[in-house]
Order: C-alpha cells, then sequence, then structure tokens
C-alpha cells in the first residue's frame, strides 16, 4: 500500500501542484477582469470608438494601396 502512489491525473507532470493551480486560478481572473473592463469601456466609448475608426479607414486605405504597388513592383 505504501508503494502505491495516489495520482489526482493520469500524466507525470505534478498536474496537482497547488501553486500552479492558484497561478492558473489568478491567471483567469485577470482575463476575465480584462475582459469585463474592455466590454465597459467599449460600451462607454462608443462615439469615440466609431470616430477613431472612421479616422482609420483613410490611413489604412493609403496603407494597403502602398503594399499593393509594392508587390505588383515586383
Amino acid at each position: 500500500m505504501a508503494a502505491e502512489e495516489k495520482k489526482c491525473c493520469s500524466t507525470e507532470k505534478g498536474c496537482c501542484d497547488p501553486k500552479k493551480t492558484l497561478s492558473q486560478m489568478v491567471k483567469v481572473l485577470l482575463g476575465l477582469g480584462f475582459l469585463i473592463l474592455g466590454g465597459w469601456a467599449i460600451l462607454r466609448f462608443w462615439p469615440e470608438l466609431l470616430l477613431m475608426i472612421k479616422g482609420g479607414v483613410g490611413l489604412f486605405l493609403v496603407l494597403v494601396g502602398v503594399i499593393t504597388l509594392a508587390i505588383a513592383k515586383e
């Protein structure tokens, strides 16, 4: 009985390490927190976000044109 070790998972990586589990939980909670804050920021600053997107369309089209001409030159 002493020779048998009880494993909580089938891998040899030591997935039951409390330090790893706590670290993973903190990362998940931080990720969820950032998702919530990002959603709130999008809803709160929606008109400003649309203004920034509209302002960036021209620059994006210029960049696409330059890249297209560079490809056509080859």
